[in-house]
């Protein structure tokens, strides 16, 4: 994949260095570093200045579409609110027009009231908090110097975050595991504050000062999480987890979400209250200035930062690893866990974890429960289907055949118009279930003569059983479907070598297998489905592609050209056009502007995107991301669970151009916009349409024989019933993105425009929901569907509007309709 040159996109500010808890597992204050003793108490207003400076500077250089920023401490609520908006301040203003900054602090909680939330209201800054479950498993570590319970302030602290007010700021929980509290009644105490995250960290521990493991248990850490995974994952996931999702993210080649686990580049830098740059806070567990660079805000940049030999060491991904991790089974996964973890006086950092066995017991276990719980099938040559099938009757044996239908909670929530994390996960599994079926309809299509064919899918089998997890998330690319359907089409014949040797050679690189894959090209393409794409020279018709280390290497036509992720290692980066990754806050989304395959839309599709377009894209997802969760959270969980791909259509004169592909799960397509609001809009509707074609995969809401066309109040032309569905479902979602921008728009002429938007879409979507429910052709599900559909939008209609915005969606759905009638009136 394609990743960015070395920078740091993530700095942890800190605004204060003492703190009003005395917790005994504190990595500032109670383990070896003790450099905070001299460090002044509250950060001063010169230091905010130049830390803001050199933070823009940085992100001019490396163009970063978002900075994030963590305002900490010690205790952060000690600077005051003062010095805290300052802060804020400072950093709005130098990067302005240069990245969006994605602001947070973290904080104890027992400080926080209503005057800190209203200026965090105002600067848009969100809040983590600590705590370690109930009460009981809180106080053993986290209390006042004078014993003290923290426990009730923190639950105010929650509680006062959980009002409608302030939804919007809360972050989530960070949870630090001690193995003598019990996993269960922690993980209870925190599911049952709702919070939008949980974070579970292990203990601070080095080989020198290792963690607490009771005789008899080889894995308690391992034990105490599987334990907290179980309940998560029978209570149907209700809240996202980070680590259990980082584990998920990087056992199917993602990114991880925490720099405890995975092999991402380190990308964190720490500003302490002097102006020093130091390291992660982690080293502070393994010696005594460990984290120290020498280096300050005043005289350094964060490029000189950036050269550290400490910063460079966490660069170099599995270089850096000893040699037992780097032969582990898990070491992609895992990573060597936190880096501090790794410390030993003897041979510093070059071990594994101190939580090692714990860290292969987790994994191991999540992906078995994974490979279980999914009951993935291996495709085989016997599961063959009739040549004569047509591409929709494969969909619909297919379907029959997913191991994952709806849940009652799941179908209520997504007709409502939403989808939590959770139900968009399981209508992802249902549609990988799909897609493994239709694999195994296509190798049915094999013949023995076809040499090329019939390798690519023995090397298929192969990952099947030895890298589930690569064949997934080869076959999860939204580009895949289309092509089965293609060639199981009734007028296909025979199944293309060129596609499933595409789909092996990229499951062979996402799993790091040494196969030599030979690839049809497609006019001078390789294409590598959801990696990127080769532009090769010369005119040979196939290139062999094999894994290496840190990349790949292609020969073809007489030449061995070397490639990484992000770009060729030998430098040859205009034969290399990566799929480019773009990072938001929780959501990693692919600008999809490679794939031959993509062209699936009513409108062109750009060609690959210059430097500056995909920056513009990633700036423009990165804002209407941060927008989405701030104004739209109901929607946010879902989008970042299951929209894994957006791609790049060609600039439209005239208006905004988006669509999906109803078999292109995980894809939306969208000419980007003039700002990031209408890519927030555009975005949150085209994801509606992505829902709801993967629930009617697994569950018929009409009769698909009605051939009847129905009134559409957005549409001149008559809509088939299916339309009609998917119309107004995607513009629940429309309505009430201008619902919420009545208040969050800025300037008055932008919210009267939200008024009479809210009113227009809210009277055509009532009006269409109305006609979908009078069908005689719904079935028992789709009328309940619609009724819930219905009940989303009624509750909207007590919701006050100007008179004359009623007034003038009023007159115009009359005019629409008086115009729809006689444009659509019989003839003769």
């Amino acid at each position: 994949m394609d990743r960015p040159a070395p920078a740091l996109s993530q700095v942890v500010l800190k605004t204060h260095s003492r703190c009003d808890l005395a917790c005994d597992h504190c990595y500032v204050y109670e383990h070896a570093d003790t450099s905070w003793r001299g460090r002044p108490r509250a950060v001063s207003q010169e230091i905010l200045a130049a830390s803001a400076a050199r933070i823009a500077d940085h992100a001019r250089i490396h163009r970063l579409p978002t900075v994030h920023v963590v305002l900490h401490g010690g205790e952060p609520l000690l600077a005051g609110p003062v010095l805290l908006r300052r802060a804020a301040e400072e950093l709005r203003r130098a990067l302005a027009g240069i990245s969006a900054l994605d602001l947070r602090i973290h904080t104890n909680g027992v400080r926080l009231d209503e005057e800190f939330c209203e200026l965090f209201r105002e600067l848009g800054i969100r809040v983590g908090l600590s705590l370690d479950g109930d009460r009981a498993s809180n106080d053993r570590h986290r209390r006042y110097a004078d014993g003290r319970s923290s426990h009730a302030k923190v639950l105010d602290a929650v509680a006062l975050l959980r009002r409608p007010r302030y939804r919007e700021l809360f972050a989530g929980l960070l949870c630090t595991i001690d193995i003598e509290n019990d996993p269960l009644a922690v993980y209870d105490a925190l599911v049952a504050l709702d919070p939008p995250r949980i974070d579970f960290l292990l203990p601070h521990a080095t080989w020198d000062t290792p963690p607490p493991r009771p005789t008899g248990q080889a894995t308690p850490y391992a034990d105490w999480l599987d334990a907290v995974y179980r309940r998560w994952d029978a209570a149907g996931r209700p809240v996202p987890v980070r680590t259990f999702e980082s584990v998920h993210r990087t056992l199917r080649g993602a990114s991880s979400l925490t720099e405890s686990l995975g092999l991402a580049p380190a990308d964190l830098v720490v500003i302490e209250t002097d102006g020093t740059y130091e390291q992660a806070d982690s080293l502070k567990t393994s010696y005594d200035g460990a984290p120290a660079t020498g280096l300050n805000v005043f005289e350094h940049s964060l490029d000189d930062v950036l050269r550290h030999p400490g910063v460079l060491a966490r660069q170099k991904g599995i270089e850096a690893l000893c040699a037992q991790c780097t032969a582990c089974p898990v070491v992609e996964s895992c990573g060597g866990g936190l880096y501090a973890h790794r410390y030993r006086t003897a041979n510093g950092f070059d071990n594994p974890s101190v939580f090692c066995p714990d860290l292969l017991a987790l994994i191991t276990r999540i992906r078995t429960h994974e490979e279980v719980r999914t009951k993935t099938k291996a495709p085989t040559h016997e599961h063959t289907r009739p040549h004569e099938a047509t591409a929709h009757a494969a969909v619909g044996e297919a379907a029959e055949m997913a191991e994952h239908p709806l849940e009652p909670g799941d179908f209520d929530e997504l007709a409502a118009g939403f989808g939590g994390a959770a139900t968009v996960r399981r209508l992802a599994l249902a549609q990988l279930d799909l897609n493994r079926d239709l694999l195994a309809a296509v190798g049915g299509r094999v013949r023995p003569a076809d040499g090329r064919a019939t390798a690519a899918w023995e090397l298929l089998v192969d990952l099947d059983a030895g890298a589930p997890q690569a064949l997934d998330a080869a076959l999860a690319h939204p580009y895949f479907r289309p092509w089965a359907l293609g060639v199981l089409g009734a007028d296909a014949r025979g199944a293309p070598a060129a596609g499933l040797a595409e789909l092996a050679a990229s499951a062979a690189l996402r799993a790091r297998r040494a196969d030599a894959v030979t690839v049809p090209l497609r006019e001078g393409t390789l294409r590598l489905p959801g990696i990127g794409r080769a532009l090769l020279p010369g005119d040979a018709e196939e290139a062999e592609v094999t894994a290496e280390s840190y990349g790949f290497t292609v020969r073809s036509g007489g030449r061995r050209l070397r490639m990484g992720w992000g770009e060729g290692l030998d430098g040859r980066t205009a034969y290399w056009q990566p799929v480019r990754l773009v990072e938001a806050d929780g959501w990693t989304v692919a600008l999809e502007d490679t794939d031959p395959l993509r062209d699936r839309y009513e409108w062109p599709v750009a060609d690959r995107l210059p430097a500056p377009g995909a920056r513009a894209w990633a700036q423009g997802i990165a804002a209407a991301w941060s927008l989405i969760q701030r104004q739209l959270p109901a929607y946010a969980p879902g989008i970042s669970a299951g929209l894994r791909v957006v791609t790049p259509l060609a600039p439209r004169l005239g208006g905004d151009t988006s669509a999906t592909c109803r078999d292109a799960f995980g894809a939306i397509a969208a000419a980007r916009p003039s700002g990031p609001d209408l890519l927030a809009l555009l975005i949150v509707h085209e994801f509606q349409h992505v829902k709801l074609s993967a629930v009617l995969d697994v569950c018929d809401l009409y009769d698909p024989d009605d051939r009847g066309r129905y009134y559409a109040p957005w549409r001149d032309d008559p809509r088939p019933l299916g339309g009609l569905l998917q119309g107004t479902y995607a513009h629940l979602a429309v309505t009430d993105f201008w619902r919420v921008r009545r208040s969050a728009a800025e300037g008055p002429a932008a919210r009267d425009r939200a008024q009479e938007e809210f009113a227009r879409w809210r009277r055509q979507t009532t009006d269409a929901v109305d006609t979908l429910a009078r069908s005689a052709s719904l079935t028992a599900s789709g009328k309940r569907f619609v009724a819930a559909m219905g009940e989303t939008a009624a509750a909207w209609q007590a919701e006050q509007v100007p008179a004359r915005a009623l007034t003038g969606a009023r007159d115009a759905a009359r005019r629409h309709r008086d115009a729809w009638r006689a444009r659509n009136a019989p003839r003769g």
